[in-house]
């Protein structure tokens, strides 16, 4: 396999073809640890605000939570902490701006890494007050800023109700609040959600002490999420839907998964490509090696005999190149990781994730692919032989 042959060109054209298979091996590994690294970091922002578990009514639109069902949650082996939130659409007015958001109002049991996390200026809601925590992008579109007094914030929910409309009074329930704190997660939940006490939710929507729009649920560690809500579904009576971190982006975790098969295929489509080298290149050999195939005939081997040889040198060569290309690939993931050479910005780095499942992917592709190339190119030994 190391021999050089006497004919220059073939010497060249294997040497190409094994920098081709190392090039696409460690391409294929980079391009794959870099899509792990952009799926973790986008990830990152939904776990920020994201529960383990997500309860929502399963016909109306509230969640009836009464003591005992308090009491049980509580004490449900598995359940670090739970939170009662009451969600809706609202509009939220300044200096006669109105806009659309989604106020959240969430009780004194809502995470506090969770604040900790998002909030950029200010302070949290304290409950049983007039304030709300608006995302960015909402205070720069309606004009706010922290505790800005000189604007006047209203937020404004649909009353329920037949009948004709007599006045604005009469549509609309509204109330008077302050903005205590900025938070930034992402660029669509930063233009379109509020933060306020979940009384002052309650009363804007007329909803009861005991109703809820959701329930969101942190697990301890290592806690089996099917036993937890096949009890919770029997604490609800089967009235509620349970929805897992997953399952709340399932339109992100998709669309990533999509993206990281999409570039795979193609990436997998450049080595077949190069593999053609290693094609071209054992044709090559077996055309060059015509009269030591006929003394191996003469000395009895046969032409399957014959085959095996390139076959194997054919199958060697990709596994050479395509572990070179995986410690070159390793490396450089390595070095991106540690020492941040390429950056997306001045403050961030490409973020990368070497994980053992790639290598494991990208060596099994290699290894199927070198073995069907080097049995198509074998089998030019019974044409020639």
């Amino acid at each position: 396999m190391f021999s050089k042959s006497k004919n220059n060109a073939i010497n060249i054209i294997t040497l190409i073809a094994g920098i081709g298979i190392i090039i696409g091996t460690s391409a294929l590994l980079i391009v794959l640890s870099g899509f792990s690294g952009l799926k973790n970091f986008s990830l990152e922002f939904t776990s920020f605000t994201d529960p383990d578990l997500k309860l929502f009514p399963l016909k109306s639109k509230t969640i009836t939570l009464d003591e005992a069902q308090r009491t049980a949650l509580k004490n449900l082996k598995g359940v670090a902490s739970f939170s009662e939130v009451v969600e809706e659409r609202l509009l939220l007015n300044c200096d006669n701006k109105y806009l659309s958001v989604t106020v959240k109002g969430v009780d004194t049991n809502y995470p506090s890494n969770t604040v900790d996390s998002i909030l950029a200026f200010g302070q949290w809601i304290e409950p049983q007050l007039p304030q709300i925590v608006a995302g960015w992008g909402i205070t720069n579109t309606l004009g706010f800023g922290v505790f800005d007094l000189n604007k006047t914030i209203k937020l404004y929910a649909p009353k329920p109700g037949v009948g004709q409309v007599n006045s604005l009074q009469g549509v609309f329930k509204s109330l008077t609040v302050a903005n205590v704190g900025v938070f930034q997660i992402n660029e669509t939940l930063d233009n379109s959600l509020v933060y306020t006490s979940i009384e002052n939710a309650k009363y804007l929507l007329n909803l009861n002490t005991d109703q809820v729009s959701t329930i969101e649920l942190i697990l301890d560690p290592n806690t089996n999420g099917s036993d937890i809500e096949k009890t919770l579904n029997q604490l609800f009576n089967n009235q509620i839907r349970i929805k897992t971190r997953v399952q709340l982006n399932d339109a992100l975790y998709k669309m990533l998964n999509t993206e990281n098969v999409a570039v795979y295929l193609i990436f997998t489509l450049i080595l077949i490509i190069a593999l053609f080298n290693i094609i071209g290149s054992i044709i090559m050999m077996i055309l060059d090696k015509q009269e030591n195939i006929k003394t191996f005939h003469s000395l009895g081997a046969t032409s399957k005999d014959v085959r095996q040889i390139f076959f194997l040198q054919g199958v060697l060569m990709t596994l050479i190149g395509g572990a070179i290309g995986l410690i070159i690939g390793v490396i450089l993931v390595v070095l991106q990781h540690q020492f941040s050479l390429v950056m997306i910005t001045p403050s961030l780095a490409y973020p990368v994730d070497l994980r053992l499942g790639n290598v494991v992917l990208v060596m099994l592709t290699i290894t199927v692919l070198g073995i069907i190339a080097s049995k198509i190119a074998s089998h030019r030994v019974k044409n020639n032989s």
